[in-house]
């Protein structure tokens, strides 16, 4: 479309057609006051120039970053409003989703070299991989996924090989003693818990919302709680001898 063609507008239908959104959308945007027209034609048909282009660019890039429909109302309204800061959150949101697909592409390609080797690949094996990556994305941003990654090439394999080995040997003694009726704050429980608090902080770094975000897939992730065996009374129990350690 040439400028004049801008300069004059083009109707509701028009920009439905060129941008992929619904008629109807565009009209409820002008109900509730976000994407009003600035003019109309003679027969009372919504004109769009270059403003509303913009003003509807920046709707959909804060609706793509999560923001409501009242935030993005509230946002436009403000006069510090920038919208070059909302266009560059949404380039940093489509480079995570970018390497998101990028860690996802790693994954079928180890499993595309598994299968063209001698190496089997068992269907458990492929549930599991498929698994992890969905939980961790599920609960860890990108951010938190990006820092467990470095901090695990700081440790090594080896070490981490070690640390998963310790993981079901330390659970294990902690459910004994639970189920045994033992006290949480005695010093048999306090000094599995301290060890357990060793292993978390050196997992999350001492990042707190690591922290929190591994505790929320413990507590809503049934498959995490069935692998494990930590469930909420163990939460609970060695979270008392936590406290008094």
């Amino acid at each position: 479309m040439e400028s004049a063609e801008y300069a004059r507008g083009m109707k509701v239908g028009e920009l439905a057609k060129r941008t992929g959104l619904s008629v109807r959308t565009l009209h409820y945007y002008d109900e509730i006051g976000l994407l009003a027209p600035s003019r109309h034609t003679d027969s009372r048909h919504r004109l769009y120039g270059v403003s509303e282009l913009l003003r509807l660019q920046q709707i959909k890039s804060m609706r793509q970053l999560g923001f409501t429909l009242d935030e993005i109302s509230g946002l436009l309204q403000q006069p510090e409003f920038s919208p070059h800061r909302v266009l560059q959150l949404h380039v940093e949101r489509l480079r995570e989703q970018i390497e998101h697909q990028e860690r996802l592409c790693g994954l079928l390609e180890a499993l595309a070299a598994s299968f063209s080797s001698d190496a089997a690949v068992t269907p458990d094996e492929l549930i599991m991989a498929i698994e992890g990556i969905t939980t961790m994305e599920k609960y860890y941003t990108p951010e938190q996924i990006r820092e467990i990654k470095e901090r695990g090439a700081k440790l090594g394999d080896a070490h981490i090989k070690e640390v998963e080995a310790e993981w079901p040997r330390l659970i294990a003694r902690v459910r004994e003693e639970m189920e045994k009726g033992t006290d949480p704050t005695s010093d048999t429980v306090r000094a599995l818990a301290k060890r357990w608090g060793e292993l978390v902080h050196e997992f999350t770094g001492g990042n707190p919302g690591i922290e929190q975000s591994l505790g929320k897939m413990y507590r809503e992730e049934p498959s995490a709680r069935e692998r494990t065996g930590i469930d909420q009374k163990m939460f609970e129990y060695i979270g008392r001898a936590v406290k008094n350690s």
